[in-house]
Parts: structure tokens; sequence; C-alpha cells
């Protein structure tokens, strides 16, 4: 700052004029202590240091030329006030340097992030901007400074401004993900972590916001779910495929049954007199073989779907029983004896209704192949679904296999592994990420007795609600 320099050294040259040809009766140099503070704003530390010691130089010899060779007392006391004057505003000078020092080089590191930070009054008035948040908004520091931040972003929060401020002002912090605008009009997702600042009475000053564009995260999160969405398809057509003996069995059964209904109506139909109460029993068993193949086909129907995740209520129970009847030729080919133990006291659970039979029909599909093996004793597989006791509903499956070789039981719901010979390793992994994204878990375990037990759980309804 030039122009400051040169002032500063004008006002020396008055004061030393003054101090040195004015004979006051006070001291006089004590206006030095101003010269050293305007130093701070022009000068480093050693500047500071030389400007003082300059101060220090020209009061002395002020002094000399007025009051040597015999100064009186009081002119030899203002003397030295003036000295203590000059040396402690330096000390003060020099630690209030120090300490802008030290903040520069704060700020300094801030505009090396990415980020965009700011800093805003509890009434929203920027007094810091980031070159992140310049690179970010559109709108340099001079520009953004003094203005209104929620003005001047035109944020959009996922909650009321009120209930936001009064987190920040309860817990000290608030995070989470809100859409701000560009200079250029343009919007961005960004992930916005709020810090409140308090002055010196303890009382809120200021608001340190951090903002990272997640714009691109966001994006690359859609399309991970939507290759996940395209997978969990392509594993329920697997499953569909492996699945097909068994469906052409339940769909053969009621429409044989519906053929056989027809031909007895008929023959009721011929007799003499014809026999109307026989006709009406074989219509109704064809009516009742034509839903329970509609049943079958609608089942298959929204597995072979291809959605992303729709959640609603769904009564859990009812989604295994369903998952059951699909796999009745798969249990009567193995010979196992599949046991079904569900609480008839089981709430409403939110969830997607085809994802979440494909995870009951892959663990039932693997347990009875586990099985496939087992000559030594029943192939037991029991499904139960229990209320859990601090909330939430859990599903288990527990089977008479081999069991799981402890080599391998935490690598189990990893992507592409398997230990079938013909296996591709994602059955399980999409299992995990279907509940995960629930909001629940899924694990295995070795049972005592000999074979595994998957187990899943799901928060209930009215928890998701809360």
């Amino acid at each position: 700052m030039p122009a400051l320099a040169v002032i500063a050294a004008l006002a020396a040259a008055a004061i030393f004029a003054v101090d040195a040809f004015v004979d006051f009766d006070i001291a006089i140099a004590v206006l030095y202590v101003a010269v050293v503070l305007m130093s701070l704003s022009f000068c480093g530390r050693r500047g500071v240091l030389v400007v003082a010691a300059g101060c220090l130089g020209l009061t002395t010899l002020a002094f000399l030329l007025q009051h040597s060779p015999d100064p009186p007392a009081d002119s030899l006391g203002r003397f030295l006030v003036s000295l203590s004057a000059i040396t402690i505003t330096t000390f003060l000078a020099m630690r209030i340097g120090s300490t802008t020092d030290r903040l520069r080089s704060q700020a300094r590191l801030l505009d090396l992030t990415h980020d965009a930070i700011f800093v805003r009054t509890m009434h929203d008035t920027i007094t810091y901007w980031n070159r992140g948040a310049e690179k970010l908004y559109g709108w340099s520091a001079d520009e953004a400074i003094g203005a209104n931040a929620r003005h001047l972003t035109r944020a959009s929060l996922p909650a009321p401004y009120a209930t936001i401020e009064a987190q920040l002002l309860d817990a000290g912090f608030w995070e989470g993900e809100v859409v701000h605008h560009r200079r250029d009009g343009s919007t961005v997702t960004l992930a916005s972590r709020w810090a409140l600042q308090h002055d010196e009475r303890g009382q809120p000053a200021s608001i340190l916001e951090s903002n990272t564009d997640i714009e691109e995260r966001r994006q690359a999160q859609e399309k991970l779910a939507h290759a996940q969405t395209e997978l969990a398809h392509v594993a329920r057509m697997s499953t569909l495929g492996e699945l097909t003996a068994s469906i052409a069995h339940e769909v053969n059964q009621p429409l044989a049954a519906i053929v056989t209904s027809g031909d007895a109506s008929l023959r009721w139909l011929d007799s003499t007199p014809p026999d109307m109460e026989g006709v009406r029993r074989g219509v109704t068993r064809m009516i009742r073989d034509a839903k329970r193949a509609s049943d079958v086909v609608r089942r298959l129907r929204s597995l072979a779907k291809k959605d992303g995740l729709r959640k609603a209520p769904l009564d859990l129970n009812e989604l295994v029983e369903d998952a059951v009847l699909l796999i009745q030729r798969e249990v009567r080919h193995h010979q196992v004896l599949l046991g079904l133990d569900l609480a008839p006291d089981v709430p409403i659970v939110r969830g997607d209704r085809v994802q979440l039979q494909q995870v009951v029909i892959n663990l039932l599909m693997n347990a009875i192949q586990a099985m496939a093996e087992v000559i030594d004793r029943p192939r037991k597989l029991i499904v139960q679904s229990r209320r859990q006791d601090g909330g939430g509903l859990i599903v288990t499956f527990r089977d008479s296999g081999p069991g799981i070789d402890p080599e391998y039981e935490a690598q189990l719901f990893n992507a592409f592994f398997t230990t079938k010979p013909d296996g591709m390793g994602m059955g399980l992994s999409i299992c995990r990420s279907i509940i995960e994204a629930h909001g629940g878990r899924i694990w295995a375990s070795r049972n005592d007795e000999g074979g595994a037990t998957f187990q899943f759980t799901l928060p209930l309804e009215q928890e998701k609600a809360l």
C-alpha cells in the first residue's frame, strides 16, 4: 500500500518536527505508535521492527536536539514514557502481525481445497468466499462478500430453513444434500456441511459452510443402481430358466384339470336327463383351476418384470407362500421336506415385491441344491418368519445340507464367488444388494447339527414411517 506508507512517513516527519522544535509539556513522541500500527498494513514483521527502530531513533534525536546537554527531569520522564509506549506498541504489533499471518496462511489453505467454502453471518451476509466457491458458483469474492447467501445461491434445502437452523443451534453443526444455483442459472447438487461459530461471549456469530459437488457421484450412483437392476433381472430370468420344468408342471396341472372337468361336464350334459348339478360342479372346478393357472402366470410375469425399486406395503408371509408354489416341483424332485413356520402375527413390511420374492426364491433354491448330495439323513428345509424383539422382521432358511465351508464363509456374498461348477456367483451378492436397499441385512451361519442357516431382516412399515 504505497499511499499508506507515504502517509506514515509524513506523519513521522511531522511528529519529529513538533517534538524536536516545539516545547510542549506533553510526550509528543507517543504519537509514533500510530506510525508503528500503520506499518502493519504495508510491512512484514521485519519491516515493522525497522519502522519501530526508526521511531525510537527519531524520539531520541528530538530529545537530544531540544534538551541537550542538561535535560530537565520532567522532559526526561516524557522521553522515557514515549520510548516505553513505542516499545510496547511494537511488541503488540508483532503479536498482531503473527496472528494475521497465521490467519492468512489458513485462508490460503482454504483456497487450495476444491470444496466451496464460505462464511456467513447469522443474517446470511457473506463475509468470506474462497476460490473453490468462485469456481463452483461463478461469482468472485468481491461480488459475493456482502451479499445474502440464500439469495445468491437460491438454495433448495431438504427441510425448512427454520428446522435446519434449530438443529444447527442445538448441535453446532448440520449436514445434508442441497441444490444451489450457479451464476449462469444452472443447478448443482452438493453435500453441504454447516458449522456454527461463536463469539467471545459464546453467542452464535457466524456459519462456516462447506459444499462438495456430488453431481457426478449422484449420476454414478444412479448408473450403478441401473446396472444392479439389470443384473437382478438377468438373475431372475436365469432362475426362471432353472425352474422351467417346475413352472410347466404348475401351469399344466390346472390346465389338465380344466380339460378333465370340461369332459365330465359334457358327459353330464349328454346324459338323459342332463345332470345339471354335475355340470355346475364341473364348471366351478374349471373356474377354480383357471384361477390357479392365472395365479401362476401372474407370479411369473411379476418375476420377469424389469423395473427399478418400487416399495409398497406387503405381507411377507404371503410372498414366501407364493415363492414356494413356484418351486414345488424342485422340492418333490429333490425329495426335500419343506416346512413353513410363518408367524401369524407378522406385521406388514415395506418393500419391492418382485425383488424380495427373488431373494426368497434364490435362498430356497440354494438350500434345495445344497442338499442334493445328502443321502445319510432326511433333506429338511424350514422357513420361518418372526418379529424381532428389538423391532423389525427376520426370515430364516434352515437346511440339513453339508453346511458352509469355514474357508468360504466370509466370501459367500461377494460378487462372482460361487462353489457351483456352473454358477455365476451373483445370486447371493444380488440378494445382499436387495436386502440392504430395503434397509435390512442378510447373513449366513453354520448349524451345530449340520447344514446352514441363511437369515435376513427387514424394517417394519411403521418403523419406516417414524
